[in-house]
């Protein structure tokens, strides 16, 4: 490409150079074909410089951007199966914490059955024992009513028997005293 504009630009600008000064004395717009006037060698050259060099640091800024995207999408998968396994951990955390909470609350309530069926039975035996006490009590409070009134007949009886005593007593109801003695003693009679 470069070899064909060069040849253009040599053997063909005569021509266009009569025929631009041609139109620019028409009075109409026209363009300088002239190559030493122009500038077009220069021109040539530098883009050529600009080309060849331009596209080595094109091409190596390419190819490094390039690289630094490949080198980020690589690391953006291994942070993205780092987190998709990271997931995994916690969601297995996750159900392991759920199954302990659940054993956890299987265990209290089996544990709250056995103490409640601890405490029936413990009462249980609290209330019989305190039938049994108070049962004893009223025996024992019976007894002693019983004893206290024992004592008061005795006490009567012994009273009668001392007033009747002291008022004296008959020759009849003094052999009759002796006759039930000597019979309770085993005599006869």
């Amino acid at each position: 490409m470069m070899g064909s504009f060069i040849w253009l630009v040599t053997q063909g600008s005569p021509l266009l150079a009569e025929a631009a000064e041609a139109e620019a004395e028409a009075g109409g717009f026209g363009l300088n074909f002239d190559i030493l006037e122009t500038n077009l060698i220069n021109l040539a050259i530098l883009v050529g410089v600009l080309v060849y060099f331009g596209s080595k640091v094109v091409g190596k800024t390419l190819s490094d951007r390039r690289e630094r995207i490949e080198t980020e999408i690589v690391a953006a998968e291994n942070r993205a199966k780092e987190a998709a396994a990271a997931l995994q951990k916690q969601q297995q955390r996750l159900t392991e914490a759920q199954a302990e909470a659940e054993r956890i609350r299987q265990s209290a309530t089996t544990n709250a059955q056995q103490a409640k069926e601890q405490i029936l039975a413990q009462v249980g035996i609290d209330i019989q024992r305190l039938k049994e006490t108070a049962t004893q009590d009223l025996n024992t409070a019976r007894e002693r009513a019983i004893a206290q009134l024992r004592a008061s007949v005795v006490a009567m009886a012994l009273q009668k028997v001392e007033s009747q005593l002291e008022s004296g007593l008959d020759e009849n109801i003094q052999q009759q005293t002796i006759d039930r003695s000597i019979a309770l003693l085993g005599g006869s009679k």
